[in-house]
């Protein structure tokens, strides 16, 4: 049987409320195990994963049988879901924005934006940021 082959790369952005700086190290690592688990739960290739304490960017390549808003639901859904529980047992908060950036991505500039991602603390603190690929949709973009 023939299967459809499907090329459809995307880097997502998303932000916590606020701009807070709620991902620590404990929880960005929490997060990103679970939004991997998600993404392969979904069918989706995830190529990088990086932020820092206010932000994630996430490069994926989904099947034709998810939507890009469906894949932000449940990977954004499943992280809080886990962090919010954390949060609340050392009585802080734990809490994504609602919105989110999507991108698509040209399979030639792959490796370039796994590297911006995979360098995301090191960009911050130099200043050499790609505005373009730091938007998540909030206010403060």
């Amino acid at each position: 049987m023939r299967r459809p082959k499907i090329g459809v790369f995307l880097h997502l952005v998303w932000a916590t409320w606020d701009r807070l700086p709620l991902l620590t190290p404990d929880a960005e690592h929490q997060a990103y195990r679970v939004i991997g688990a998600k993404c392969r739960e979904l069918g989706v290739e995830m190529i990088a994963i990086g932020g820092v304490t206010d932000h994630v960017h996430l490069l994926v390549r989904i099947p034709s049988t998810l939507t890009i808003a469906d894949l932000v639901k449940h990977v954004k859904g499943a992280s809080a879901h886990l962090l919010s529980a954390q949060a609340e047992e050392r009585h802080q908060f734990f809490k994504w924005q609602d919105a989110y950036g999507a991108f698509s991505v040209s399979p030639r500039d792959l490796r370039a934006v796994a590297d911006y991602i995979a360098h995301q603390k090191e960009h911050h603190a130099a200043g050499s940021l790609i505005a373009e690929w730091e938007t998540s949709g909030d206010d403060g973009d």
